[in-house]
């Protein structure tokens, strides 16, 4: 397959030598966690029990969406949580996390993240924004998360010292790496730095940063003992179908309080409409299992392809993932830019497009994007993001087939090595 490719789109060289080894070398990966995600999501909807007037959705004030009900009582069976909070007015899964954030953080106590700084758009918005949470009387610390990955990635020590005081309310875990030089954290790591504070502080909420790891491994966050899971619905939830959103699940009486805060007090979760969306919000549900394989199976021929060209890249290809980002490490600018501009000519919009550097608002270095996707951000479709700055890693994500994710390297990888 990989053959016809690359005969069919004219690469050839020392890449297409490279990808018939990496091609060999990944062709026969398993995918077990996607195999019983794909049962898990069957069994949810032939439980939930939908017909087809369920699609249909509301507009207004959206009482009573058939569509938005369905959809989030089946993130509560595939997440095994007690209520979910789903909506297309969460422009992204950062708003729904600093939602979130701000709304189980009360004034005057304490937010602690156990997995280091946050990627640029969300320590942002807590720290440094005008109108940051920390502005509006949040107080903000961070304990050391190893950048390697390590069984002891988190420092338990500094979490032990931290969670001595009381004005501690909630503790946050952001899963991926973002954009940054570490490891994505896994659910079982998860699960014992959630363990360790809820020995000793079982007031204290556990807040989990769900972007880019839905449906990655065979368990979610809030199956590990996370208060909230959250992110956004057009990363891997949509399938590639979802045009907008971001959800919040967990706890019950916390997702009440993040209504109240999106929304209003008093009026709950009672209102949203889905304005005819209900059917593509479903429908990218109901493939998100089968998308995620393909995008795991396009990251891992492309770090299979990178390695082979002699370039760091994390995970290594058959190593277990837990998100949807494969990171590069190309060693200088303009390198970053080839790769970036080779990408953007794989995409099935904007093929013609130049990506440029440029200022992205809640980040201090220029950013270098592409993406050429139908619906507009949407991560889970073929996209790459890199940060002028040291050391230099473009992060890789998505693609809803694999052999698009499989193309996009090829391009982005002769730029880079020509």
């Amino acid at each position: 397959m990989i053959e016809a490719i690359c005969e069919r789109f004219g690469v050839g060289g020392a890449v297409r030598a490279a990808a018939s080894k990496a091609y060999e070398s990944c062709s026969q990966l398993a995918y077990p966690a996607q195999l019983r995600n794909k049962l898990a999501v069957l069994s949810a909807f032939l439980d939930e029990g939908i017909a087809e007037h369920d699609l249909w959705g509301t507009t207004g004030y959206g009482y009573g969406d058939s569509a938005r009900e369905r959809y989030e009582s089946l993130l509560c069976r595939i997440f095994g949580a007690e209520r979910a909070l789903a909506r297309l007015s969460f422009a992204s899964g950062t708003q729904a996390i600093v939602t979130a954030l701000a709304a189980c953080t009360p004034p005057g106590r304490t937010l602690l993240s156990i997995t280091g700084k946050p990627y640029d758009t969300l320590r942002n918005a807590i720290v440094t924004a005008p109108h940051s949470l920390v502005n509006a009387g949040m107080e903000y610390r961070e304990t050391a998360f190893a950048s390697d990955g390590s069984p002891a990635a988190f420092d338990f020590d500094a979490m032990e010292r931290e969670l001595h005081d009381e004005r501690i309310a909630v503790v946050f875990v952001q899963r991926s790496r973002g954009y940054a030089p570490r490891v994505s954290a896994n659910v079982e790591s998860c699960e014992g730095a959630i363990r360790f504070v809820k020995a000793r502080r079982p007031d204290v909420a556990v807040l989990v940063d769900n972007c880019y790891g839905e449906l990655v491994e065979d368990r979610e966050p809030t199956h590990a003992g996370a208060d909230l899971a959250i992110g956004s619905l057009i990363k891997n939830l949509g399938g590639g179908l979802a045009p907008a959103g971001g959800y919040v699940t967990g706890r019950s009486d916390l997702v009440e309080r993040v209504a109240a805060r999106h929304y209003a007090p008093g009026l709950g979760d009672a209102l949203g409409p889905t304005l005819g969306m209900g059917r593509a919000l479903l429908q990218g549900l109901f493939y998100a299992p089968l998308v995620v394989e393909q995008s795991l199976r396009g990251l891992d021929f492309a770090a299979a392809l990178f390695a082979e060209l002699g370039f760091e890249v994390d995970p290594p290809a058959g190593q277990p993932r837990t998100d949807i980002v494969q990171a590069i490490r190309l060693g200088n600018a303009d390198r970053l830019s080839r790769f970036a501009e080779a990408l953007q000519e794989a995409m099935p919009v904007n093929a013609r497009f130049r990506p440029q550097p440029g200022a992205v608002p809640g980040y201090v270095d220029p950013v270098i994007m592409s993406s050429g996707a139908f619906v507009s951000g949407a991560t889970i479709e073929l996209s790459c993001d890199a940060p002028l700055r040291e050391p230099f890693e473009v992060y890789l994500q998505g693609g809803v087939m694999a052999e698009h994710t499989m193309l996009g390297a090829l391009f982005a990888a002769r730029a880079v090595c020509a």
